[in-house]
């Protein structure tokens, strides 16, 4: 698990589609600070199906940088 504290743009060579999984979310507030968290889960050719595979937090300061992100890498969205 991560609580992303900062994004930066980077490039590469691979522009490769994954596979599609499915991503549970959920909030809480611990210590005053609001919390978004971000599962995905494994897909069902896995091991273990549905278990979580990775987990990213985003506090407010983040949160607003990605919606910043996403607006820049899809203008067609309202804001």
């Amino acid at each position: 698990m991560a609580l992303i504290k900062e994004f930066q743009s980077v490039s590469s060579e691979s522009q490769r589609l994954h596979g599609p999984v499915t991503c549970g979310y959920r909030t809480f507030t611990t210590a005053g600070r609001r919390v978004l968290q971000l599962d995905t889960y494994g897909s069902t050719d896995r091991q273990i199906p549905d278990k979580i595979s990775q987990s990213v937090q985003l506090d407010e300061a983040a949160a607003r940088e990605l919606l910043k992100i996403i607006q820049n890498s899809f203008p067609g969205l309202a804001s």
